[in-house]
């Protein structure tokens, strides 16, 4: 097995090998804008790639070494752990922490710790997720619900909630709005808004985020960002205002995000944990 850095003309054969969009080349874009360093490896077998993933390496403060992350990347084996290895002796990295992309198994988690790895005491990415089947009928899909969500979303409806897709910059900016009214209502720290501007930037040009936002007579009241990336809708940010909350647009912008899933012929709705 050759293992190399990926060149800037493989751009699509990287992207055919990974499966999660923090593992797309445009998100390892987004990344390089923040300041963070990052490489790109491949796995071939003589010229064919079989794998392909990409870290991020973090300095530390006071320390000549760097810290590296492999967030959703694919399951370890003895191949990927030994390219680990020679990279971090050749970038000088201190560790690599990574968070594979696979279900909590035990047998899983047996594997991974037979290869040498640590247990980590805490996860950077969320350690759980919820996924949906878009595949599903929206009658299924609406079944399936809860039957007071299926009441908010009509009562939604019914109050006159709009709700409309966008790339515009304006309501990039409504989004960005609502976001941070929402993390200083409830108290949580999120990222930066030049965080969430190169994100805009970076992915929503490549045909990969748009913002869903709900108005309740001509007022912004709900705006999610969502990205997307070969079959699966990402639901990663979102903000919402504390006024109206009768009129449960955060419902009927749920429901949205799953038709536009749907309409874009995608297999999976990835809540982001």
């Amino acid at each position: 097995m050759i293992v190399r850095e990926v060149e800037e003309g493989e751009k699509a054969l990287y992207n055919s090998h990974v499966y999660h969009i923090i593992q797309s080349w445009e998100w390892g874009e987004f990344r390089k804008s923040t300041g963070l360093d990052l490489i790109r490896f491949g796995q071939f077998n003589g010229n064919t790639m079989v794998s392909a993933y990409q870290l991020t390496l973090h300095p530390v403060p006071f320390f000549p070494q760097t810290v590296g992350y492999l967030p959703k990347g694919p399951m370890p084996d003895r191949d990927l752990t030994k390219a680990l290895i020679d990279i971090g002796k050749e970038k000088n990295i201190a560790f690599v922490k990574i968070e594979p992309n696979v279900f909590a198994r035990e047998d899983l988690r047996q594997k991974i710790l037979s290869l040498g790895y640590y247990p980590s005491g805490k996860s950077l990415f969320t350690r759980y997720n919820f996924l949906m089947d878009l595949t599903k009928t929206e009658q299924n899909l609406l079944l399936a619900m809860h039957p007071k969500t299926r009441y908010n979303i009509g009562i939604a409806q019914k109050k006159g909630v709009e709700v409309y897709e966008s790339t515009k910059d304006d309501d990039f900016e409504i989004y960005l709005k609502l976001y941070f009214d929402t993390t200083h209502r409830q108290k949580y720290f999120g990222h930066t808004p030049q965080y969430h501007k190169l994100i805009w930037k970076t992915l929503m040009p490549a045909n990969m985020a748009r913002v869903l936002i709900a108005k309740y007579q001509g007022k912004p009241l709900v705006a999610w960002m969502l990205f997307n990336f070969k079959d699966t809708l990402y639901y990663p940010y979102g903000g919402s205002s504390n006024e109206n909350r009768e009129v449960m647009a955060s419902n009927l912008v749920a429901w949205e995000a799953i038709r536009l899933g749907k309409k874009m012929n995608l297999r999976v709705f990835d809540m982001w944990g």
